[in-house]
């Protein structure tokens, strides 16, 4: 079987490097892929979000499935194009990739079938915005949501009126998350453990993965702001085996039910970033589609076959087959660009993978790298992902860190606490 996966980032070269695994898959191809995808797989010079030149390549390609990466080709119709012309894909529909196209959608939704959330309210003009900002809704702090997609970084936490009138300033009249700014959503904000947790869905049954803790500030101790992951850790130091259990019965089952039942049934990743606050989880938002970096450590911990794990999903029997982990722990680092989340340079040289791949259990998974001219640069905010599993949560980051001592390029910057607040604690029972 032919696998095409689609998107260009590390998230795409974790499902690519464990895809290629599989003893069922006789090529992969990855569009347009990254500068580390070329070492196991073929780049294929499609934009992501050039679906029917995606859809064109499947076909003459015979490919047998394709996995979709990033949100943008899913909330644009991919899926819908690719069935509609009989192809496998792995993933939403349009009508289900709402879930995280729209921050709004999602929040209403939560809210007509009673499934946990923090209160909120919304907002389609930068008047209404002021005038909720005014009202005082949740106190302080407040959370300031772009409604639409912003790579992870159209949250804002604002802790007085004018963070907040500042907030909607940003977002709607300066419109500095572009289109996502044409609505805006207020949150109360939620106090707990934040925590990834990311199903696979047939449409009627749910797959738990194993979890996963991502570290979204760009400094230590969570400061700065947000971005797309510095980092993650598996498992979760806050999820226990009751915890998935109340969960799976009390956020992600439903969701699924009344998705099929609002006819939006929900076929692929969905992504639940919750909050376990003193009354229980809640939903913070929907992504549909696997994590960026939460994948990768997932696919280190992963010993089952991805391929037919997603073959199952799609053909809508995901419990057919019993999965199978490592009992240990995984963890992935981010090697960032300077001034990332901000702008940044590109083109940058990378020195020092060789020497990072060749210390024991280390797989690097490319972001943001181009391959030319004979050596690896810089092209993104987020340039790789320097990851490791080990029988301890300690183990894993300590190999990590040492690997990423090793690699070099200018204006580079990593947190260097990522895993600290977990790695003494026990891997949680059920995992």
């Amino acid at each position: 079987m032919k696998i095409l996966v689609v998107g260009s980032g590390g998230r795409e070269h974790a499902l690519a490097w464990k895809i290629r695994q599989s003893p069922r898959v006789t090529g992969v191809f990855c569009a347009p892929g990254n500068g580390g995808t070329r070492r196991v797989a073929e780049n294929i010079a499609i934009p992501d979000i050039d679906i029917p030149a995606l859809a064109d390549f499947a076909a003459r390609e015979h490919i047998g499935l394709t996995v979709v990466g990033p949100e943008v080709p899913l909330t644009l119709g991919i899926v819908d194009e690719f069935e509609s012309r009989g192809l496998p894909i792995f993933g939403p529909s349009k009508k289900a990739a709402e879930l995280e196209g729209s921050k709004i959608f999602a929040k209403m939704f939560l809210d007509r079938h009673r499934i946990p959330t923090g209160r909120f309210k919304a907002a389609y003009t930068p008047e209404e915005a002021r005038a909720v900002v005014a009202s005082e809704p949740f106190g302080y702090p407040l959370v300031v949501k772009a409604d639409g997609l912003a790579a992870g970084k159209g949250v804002l936490i604002c802790r007085s009126k004018a963070e907040a009138e500042e907030a909607v300033r940003a977002i709607m009249v300066e419109r500095e998350f572009g289109a996502a700014g044409q609505a805006v959503l207020f949150e109360e904000f939620l106090r707990g453990q934040e925590v990834s947790f990311i199903v696979i869905s047939d449409g009627v049954h749910a797959l738990p993965l194993v979890t996963t803790m991502d570290h979204k500030a760009v400094f230590d101790g969570g400061g700065g702001p947000n971005t797309g992951g510095m980092g993650t850790i598996s498992p979760s130091p806050a999820v226990s085996k009751k915890t998935i259990g109340e969960v799976m019965a009390g956020i992600i089952q439903p969701t699924i039910t009344r998705m099929r039942e609002e006819q939006r049934p929900f076929k692929g990743a969905l992504y639940a970033g919750l909050m376990m606050t003193a009354e229980g989880p809640k939903v913070l938002e929907f992504n549909c589609r696997f994590g960026d970096p939460e994948t990768q450590p997932q696919m280190l911990r992963l010993q089952s076959d991805l391929v037919e794990i997603l073959a199952a999903a799609v053909a809508g029997d995901v419990l057919a087959r019993e999965v199978e982990w490592t009992r240990g722990a995984a963890g992935c680092l981010i090697l960032a660009s300077g001034g990332y989340p901000g702008p940044y340079e590109k083109g940058k040289i990378i020195q020092g993978l060789e020497e990072a791949e060749r210390l024991p259990g280390i797989v690097l998974f490319h972001a943001g790298t181009k391959f030319e001219n004979g050596r690896y640069v810089t092209s993104g905010g987020r340039v790789l992902g320097v990851g490791a599993a080990d029988r301890t949560l300690a183990g894993a980051m300590t190999r990590i860190y040492r690997a990423a001592g090793l690699i070099r390029f200018d204006g580079m910057h990593y947190r260097r606490d990522i895993g600290k607040a977990g790695a003494g604690s026990p891997v949680p029972k059920g995992e």
